[in-house]
């Protein structure tokens, strides 16, 4: 029986579904050449309006911030998010998820199994991993393992292809990746991209239940996703195991705010804080004004220790003790992601585009 694609809910599959008016019409024989190459190895179309294209996240390279979003989108900015230019990429797929390790070194996920790398600050990408070599090796270990449930997910994946999503990525080092997905899916390489291990087996989660996000920090790793899904690593992600979850809604967003201190949010305004490690949960209320029934899609950590929030109703909050206060007045479009640049400007990723916050609300 074939994995079915409805389980798909969180914010970063919207782009899948959604109409291209942002992306330039291809003529004559680039045209069939596009109609015909898979968007795992076609390259992205030149956006007509890229600054008003679906973007699911960014991060920063130095100074520089890169955003990335719908059919292979990638934009840079060296002016804190005032301006945009689209960078080439090797592919048409969806990308959901930016980190960068220096001002150079970064990597992207997307759909189709996709992992990016570049080495120039976003400059230019090449492909490091994709979903057919995913299911080869999720295939391989689980043979090597003996495990007739791992086998057989793992030969669902090899038959259906390079559908299925990451969502989410850590990059610790210059050459550590870990890219976790839908339906369980996670994997890690120590040589930068060149050589990859499936790491399905290290996680407590016998459901493949989708993990939508990744965080770490020193030997402490936790990873949030759907049906209240919550995974921690104490030994620098050997294994990962069940937290006791205060919620059986999904998990967008996770944060790691210290070795004690963590942070969940997700469906339906539900945002949860422990300060034991996970052993128990206090809830924190949205207020009002900003939509308590819409789902937490986006979180960020500012220099000065503060965490953000966005919601799909297009409001970022700031956590403050036990509540979240509301930094503007106006709703934005559903917010994807959040990036700050150098000079304080706090940019929302939404679904027209890179949105920034005024300057009075950042500053509150």
């Amino acid at each position: 029986m074939l994995i079915s694609p409805v389980r798909f809910t969180r914010r970063a599959l919207l782009a899948a579904a959604l109409p291209a008016p942002a992306f330039a019409a291809v003529g004559g024989a680039a045209a069939e050449r596009a109609a015909v190459a898979p968007a795992l190895t076609r390259p992205a179309l030149v956006a007509r309006r890229a600054e008003g294209a679906v973007l699911l996240a960014a991060a920063k390279a130095g100074p520089r911030l890169v955003a990335v979003g719908e059919r292979g989108l990638v934009l840079a900015s060296d002016d804190d998010g005032v301006t945009w230019r689209q960078q080439p990429t090797p592919v048409s797929e969806t990308l959901t998820a930016v980190r960068f390790v220096d001002a150079r070194r970064g990597a992207a996920v997307g759909h189709g199994g996709l992992v990016l790398r570049t080495d120039d600050a976003g400059a230019r990408w090449r492909v490091v991993l994709d979903g057919r070599e995913a299911a080869r090796l999720a295939l391989e270990a689980a043979h090597a393992a003996g495990r007739g449930e791992d086998i057989a997910l793992a030969e669902r994946l090899v038959a259906e292809g390079a559908d299925k999503p990451f969502l989410d990525l850590q990059m610790p080092d210059a050459s550590t990746l870990v890219v976790v997905g839908a339906y369980g899916l996670a994997f890690a390489s120590s040589d930068g991209g060149q050589r990859w291990a499936a790491w399905l087996d290290r996680f407590d989660n016998p459901k493949a239940l989708h993990l939508y996000a990744l965080r770490q920090r020193g030997e402490q790793w936790l990873a949030a996703g759907e049906q209240g899904l919550l995974l921690q690593s104490t030994d620098g992600g050997r294994r990962f195991r069940r937290l006791a979850s205060p919620y059986r809604g999904s998990f967008f967003v996770a944060e790691l705010l210290d070795e004690r201190t963590f942070v969940v949010a997700g469906l339906r305004g539900h945002l949860w804080r422990s300060a034991d490690a996970g052993r128990s949960w206090t809830q924190v209320a949205a207020p009002p004004s900003a939509s308590i029934t819409a789902s937490f899609t986006a979180s960020l950590r500012t220099p000065e220790g503060g965490l953000l929030f966005a919601n799909q109703a297009g409001f970022v909050m700031k956590l403050a003790a036990d509540r979240l206060e509301p930094m503007h007045e106006h709703a934005l479009p559903p917010i994807n992601g959040l990036v700050l640049g150098e000079r304080g400007r706090l940019t929302a990723l939404t679904l027209t585009g890179a949105v920034p916050l005024p300057l009075a609300a950042v500053a509150k």
